[in-house]
């Protein structure tokens, strides 16, 4: 039989990778082929074991294969030769087991277990050689035993400050009664407590000044727990006192003397006397007074605080026109006086930065380039002025009956930010964000085709804030679009726009001129960049966003009377304007499998709704499905609305787009080799119209018959991630095709190389 066939030719292959390492296994050793832990009372413990083992067998791709050792095994040993080399670089070396390392490995798990509660437990080990005594496989055998429990938790200290303090935030305490005796857990209190005082003036309070005394009853699983707080002892020859509360000194503000507290060259700086601070610098002053103390969340005269340092930092990081910042910390003698220097760097202020990239757009290849112009210190407050030239060329093919053949894109953009926004000033330093800005553009666009001319000025005013480094949000106060197109081919007016047969409401409506006026809201979320979840198995990504258009101007409308034009559409200056609510959400989380391996789940979804003013959505609002970064099974805009079908014109990408979008995405990544990365995945999803149009049969969304109209691909991918970049090519091929019938409609078992395979090269990962 083929299948038994196929299996036969998989096993001789294997057979004979394997024959192939042995010859890199030194004599009288031998190769770890594998490692198991095996726990019979909690498979968890197993699970969290696998960390500590120090000496893992060889990865494999996708945790089934050991393609990197069978790279490695095909290599000869003469190193002097280059295609040994470069086979032994990019594959990996046979793990030689160590019966040292598996010791260790042994001792590291028991000592897990006992730091987690299990006092008592032990943890053996032993290895098993292969028939051909080359491989050796180790089994871990976990006894945790009776599981102790915190039954008392009392805090003894003679300094009876840092005991008040210590009693008013117990009920936030990582220790409670009743909880599995855990080492981690005295050990994150220890933390969470230095955090506390350290905000509270505590300034030498360290973590070593709390200790911990456990009590384990007679014949009892049950934990007596004492936290020791140690008072104030510098140097062994001296006497314990109550720790000091220091209070913030002078803040002193230097630029051009180095990083590094030199007494000599800050005896050399200009200095500035302002209000609470003086500003000391050798040469220009960097940015204005005035910035540097809007972006100090420390004051003269208050207690000394940690959290206020850490804000301090963050908050210079944002100064584009600085390169680098220290804070110093200077204790006056016999004093509780913490002098503050703030001393930083400029970076370079003006800069040219260019962009070229390729683009493919359903088989037309083009090109596109950019110039960006930057200067991060335009007033004096690190205000970052930037002006964007872009342009881009595509061939455009199919087309007959026009003049032209390629699509040409050009325009400019410039953009000023400010740091800390308009409001910041007024907002006392213990309530402003940790990292706020204000952002105006002002952008137009222009788009020659052969079938239309279009122009897009855009012009924008944003605030940006963040309270934590894992999280931010960002309003849009103001966002218009002025949409005009000077010039339609008398052949798209024919075919397309103005033809009894084949009038399309959603292509005309599209290119009118137009006037959109957004007010939006977005939060986004990465947990990644929290530094409690950094190591974390489990980290995810949420981005939210909220838009509505044209209600201001409706109302005024409706309230005075405005005028209307041959649609029955109001008018701003003689322009009819979009109205519409839309929402988005995009949710992604990693799962890392082990050191090679991670499996990523993505879900996008958003829903758009016209109104009042607009009967459907302007295009550059509206969803699309297909491409790199959503159903790979498809190119770019060729996918839905439901089960709508391209009816073979050349131009239909208009009538492929919706109100409703769900893209949901799997996909297995694992590390090749070198530089070298690839993913299996799986695609679903769609788009959907929310009203029935003529234009658009099968597309509009229908609660009891949506879900036998998502689409699903599936493929495979390659990425090249460099320092700055990651190049991605990902092969897909359709499995569920809803715009198809009877077989065809499951490419998975009826494929057509031909209709069903998508290929996508793109830049960064699509989620």
């Amino acid at each position: 039989m083929p299948f038994v066939r196929l299996v036969y030719s998989i096993l001789c292959i294997l057979m004979l990778f394997s024959c192939s390492v042995n010859k890199f296994i030194p004599e009288g050793e031998s190769m770890l082929d594998d490692v198991r832990i095996i726990s019979n009372t909690n498979a968890s413990n197993a699970t969290k074991a696998g960390s500590y083992v120090r000496q893992q067998p060889n990865s494999k791709w996708f945790s089934l294969v050991k393609v990197p050792l069978y790279t490695y095994s095909l290599s000869g040993r003469d190193t002097t030769r280059w295609g040994n080399r470069v086979l032994q670089k990019i594959g990996e070396a046979p793990v030689i087991f160590n019966e040292e390392l598996a010791e260790r490995s042994r001792s590291n798990i028991e000592k897990m277990l006992v730091n987690d509660g299990y006092l008592h437990a032990k943890v053996e080990y032993d290895y098993r050689r292969k028939s051909d005594d080359k491989h050796v496989v180790v089994n871990y055998y976990l006894h945790e035993r009776e599981r102790y429990y915190v039954s008392d938790i009392n805090l003894s200290t003679d300094d009876k400050a840092l005991e008040a303090i210590i009693d008013s935030c117990a009920g936030e305490s990582f220790l409670r009664a009743g909880m599995p005796f855990s080492v981690d857990g005295m050990e994150q209190e220890r933390r969470r407590l230095t955090a506390i005082l350290k905000d509270k003036g505590y300034w030498r309070f360290r973590k070593d000044y709390i200790t911990f005394i456990a009590d384990t009853a007679h014949h009892s699983n049950k934990v007596k727990l004492t936290m020791n707080v140690a008072l104030f002892q510098p140097s062994p020859e001296e006497e314990p006192t109550d720790h000091r509360v220091y209070r913030i000194g002078n803040i002193n503000y230097v630029s051009g003397a180095g990083l590094r507290f030199d007494q000599t060259a800050l005896s050399q700086c200009d200095t500035m006397q302002l209000p609470g601070c003086t500003i000391m610098y050798n040469g220009d002053a960097v940015v204005h007074p005035r910035v540097l103390v809007e972006n100090t969340y420390l004051t003269s005269g208050d207690k000394f605080s940690q959290s206020d340092v850490d804000r301090t930092y963050n908050s210079f990081s944002q100064l584009t026109a600085l390169k680098y910042t220290t804070i110093r910390l200077v204790e006056r003698s016999d004093t509780a006086l913490l002098d503050c220097y703030i001393m930083y760097e400029r970076s370079n202020r003006r800069s040219v930065g260019f962009e070229i990239e390729g683009t493919n757009t359903a088989g037309d290849l083009g090109a596109a380039a950019s110039v960006t112009f930057s200067d991060k210190n335009l007033f004096g407050g690190s205000e970052l002025l930037s002006l964007r030239l872009f342009g881009a060329y595509e061939a455009v093919s199919d087309l007959s009956g026009y003049t032209g053949d390629s699509y040409t894109e050009y325009g400019a953009e410039l953009s000023l930010r400010l740091v800390g926004g308009v409001a910041s000033a007024f907002v006392p330093a213990d309530r402003r964000m940790l990292l706020s800005s204000t952002l105006f553009s002002l952008k137009l666009n222009s788009q020659e085709r052969p079938e239309f001319d279009r122009r897009i000025l855009s012009a924008s005013w944003s605030y940006m804030w963040s309270k934590r480094k894992d999280t931010q949000h960002k309003l849009d106060i103001l966002d218009l679009s002025y949409i005009y197109v000077p010039w339609i081919s008398d052949t798209f007016k024919k075919e397309y726009l103005d033809s009894i047969s084949n009038r399309n409401s959603i292509l005309k409506y599209n290119y009118e001129n137009l006037l959109i006026t957004k007010l939006g809201y977005t939060y986004s979320y990465n947990s990644s960049l929290n530094d409690k979840n950094r190591h974390n198995r489990v980290v995810y990504n949420l981005r939210t966003n909220i838009e509505c258009s044209g209600n201001m101007l409706y109302y005024a409308n409706k309230l005075f009377g405005g005028a209307t034009n041959g649609d029955g559409q109001y008018t701003f200056l003689n322009i009819a304007y979009a109205q519409y609510v839309k929402g988005d959400i995009d949710f992604t989380t990693r799962i890392k499998v082990d050191d090679k391996n991670s499996f990523v789940v993505h879900l996008g979804a958003g829903i758009a709704y016209p109104y009042g003013n607009s009967r459907i959505l302007p295009f550059e609002k509206r969803y699309f499905s297909g491409g790199a970064n959503g159903m790979r099974g498809w190119t770019v805009r060729s996918l839905g609305p439901g089960s709508y079908r391209n009816n073979g014109r050349s131009i239909d990408f208009i009538n492929q787009s919706g109100d409703l979008k769900l893209d949901i995405n799997l996909e297995y990544r694992s590390h090749l080799f070198w530089k070298l990365h690839s993913a299996i995945f799986v695609d679903a999803g769609n788009i959907w119209t929310l009203r029935a149009y003529d234009e658009q049969p099968g597309g509009q969304f229908n609660l009891a018959t949506f879900y036998k109209e998502i689409a699903f691909s599936y493929g495979l991918g390659l990425r090249f991630e460099l320092d700055l970049f990651v190049f991605r090519l990902d092969a897909a091929m359709k499995a569920v095709n809803p715009a198809y019938s009877g077989a065809d409609r499951y490419p998975l078992a009826h494929p057509k190389f031909s209709r069903d395979f998508a290929l996508h090269f793109a830049i960064g990962y699509p989620f």
